[in-house]
């Protein structure tokens, strides 16, 4: 297990986890700003989405694509994500060393079933501990439409601020594509503060 929450569990994925994940890219509502609601092939998962993210972890043991579950039940709820970008290696005499991990991209996919509970927001402030335990990270962002206002909300409720919008060029623009892209962003300097000052969980939804 990676690391924990009040009422989620985070862990690597498995070859195993291959049905979770066609499940989860195969609902038109958890796929509407990714795809316009269009399923990912299971064919697709299972040829390139399952081993990029089984690769990443050799690549970056501190970072990846994890698998949440419901600790109560252990149903799978999702993933969450910590990609590191602009990553590298530098020549240092005759060796190529790594260099340092300073950004980290933010991610996440729920199921519908999950949805509206305050999965979202708990599981990405754990991920902000996460990366703001590793010494050399100093910013960690997260992308969206600009109209997935849910998706918004989860970087709102755990200290995340508008850094920019973004109007990018796609071959086959979805719905709301028009109404551009949004980066929100918290920076190391910010953590401490953002921490003690996010609003608690959303409360459960009603039944």
């Amino acid at each position: 297990m990676i690391t924990q929450t009040e009422r989620l569990a985070l862990r690597r994925f498995t070859a195993e986890d291959l049905p979770l994940l066609v499940e989860l890219d195969s609902d038109p509502a958890v796929m509407r700003y990714l795809t316009g609601g269009k399923p990912t092939p299971a064919e697709t998962v299972r040829r390139e989405v399952l081993p990029a993210i089984l690769r990443d972890y050799l690549r970056f043991p501190d970072f990846g694509k994890w698998a949440a579950t419901e600790r109560a039940s252990g149903a799978f709820v999702g993933w969450f994500a910590l990609k590191p970008v602009g990553t590298g290696t530098a020549a240092v005499g005759t060796r190529s060393l790594p260099l340092p991990v300073v950004e980290v991209e933010l991610g996440y996919r729920l199921r519908r079933a999950y949805w509206g509970r305050g999965y979202g927001s708990e599981g990405a402030r754990e991920l902000l501990r996460l990366a703001f335990a590793q010494p050399t990270v100093e910013r960690v962002f997260a992308q969206t439409m600009a109209v997935n206002i849910a998706s918004r909300r989860v970087m709102e409720a755990v200290g995340m601020r508008l850094a920019r919008c973004l109007h990018l060029q796609w071959d086959d623009p979805i719905d709301g594509t028009e109404h551009g892209e949004v980066e929100y962003e918290m920076r190391r300097a910010d953590w401490p503060a953002a921490l003690r000052a996010t609003r608690p969980l959303d409360p459960p939804r009603q039944a």
